[in-house]
């Protein structure tokens, strides 16, 4: 499984959580405590919005650990709001345009977990895409598949916190309906340069981890804890959903 962290506050340089951070997401890369395997190596991304509307975004297909470039960035970068990712894949290939984040127009998303049986409702689910965001499809990944379902749902009206679940609730229905019994496990971050939502759901009662934490300069979402206090990280419960915005987290089922 994939690990993941997305920041909101005062301004700050990227390597304090991705490269400097006790337990920070180049560590996690190599050394995860709460996922199945400890290593996510196949690919490694950061995202970051600055004096522009839309975002910046870098991503590479090689282990975080041993990418100089991340570093380099990460140390002379600062953000208000940024995202990063490491990446363990999940039967699509090593290769950069299905590294995370991805980003269509001001929006970011990223996301650990995956549709069981995606091979099976794949072409279904990008039959719902429009023209449009279909022709945005950059890799072959479940995750981007979502992001841009989500985005036309939010496009034709809708709010994140309502247009991610419709998908994730579509999109179960059919899995179900192709007689898949492998599960949908969802952790994903969303983000449109003033506010991140994220998401922790499964469909087998066995989510991805997520946690929150809010601090004096701002709040983290982390698949891990960045750091030993452990009172300070809390669980975004399972089939459930966090809005970070300047005034902190606001948690919603």
């Amino acid at each position: 499984m994939c690990r993941l962290l997305a920041y909101l506050g005062d301004p700050l340089y990227l390597d304090e959580l991705v490269c400097s951070a006790q337990h920070s997401l180049v560590r996690q890369s190599r050394r995860a405590t709460q996922a199945k395997t400890p290593t996510n190596g196949d690919g490694v991304g950061i995202g970051w919005y600055g004096d522009r509307d839309e975002p910046g975004v870098y991503r590479e297909a090689m282990p975080a650990w041993a990418d100089e470039n991340l570093q380099s960035l990460a140390h002379t970068l600062r953000s208000r709001l940024f995202f990063a990712h490491v990446r363990a894949a999940t039967g699509t290939s090593m290769a950069r345009e299905n590294c995370h984040p991805f980003k269509q127009g001001r929006w970011l998303f990223m996301h650990n977990g995956q549709i069981g049986g995606y091979a099976r409702v794949r072409r279904a689910l990008e039959a719902r895409l429009p023209d449009r965001l279909f022709a945005a499809r950059q890799g072959s990944t479940d995750s981007e598949l979502l992001f841009l379902l989500t985005l036309a749902r939010i496009e034709a009206g809708e709010t994140p916190d309502q247009a991610m679940p419709t998908v994730l609730d579509d999109t179960l229905a059919l899995m179900r309906a192709a007689g898949v019994d492998e599960p949908l496990r969802f952790a994903a971050a969303l983000a449109d340069g003033d506010q991140i939502y994220a998401f922790r759901f499964a469909s087998d009662q066995k989510p991805p981890t997520l946690y929150v934490n809010e601090g004096d300069r701002g709040s983290i979402i982390a698949s891990e804890p960045l750091d030993a206090h452990s009172g300070q990280w809390n669980p975004v419960p399972p089939n459930s959903w966090v809005r970070l915005s300047r005034l902190g987290a606001t948690v919603s089922a």
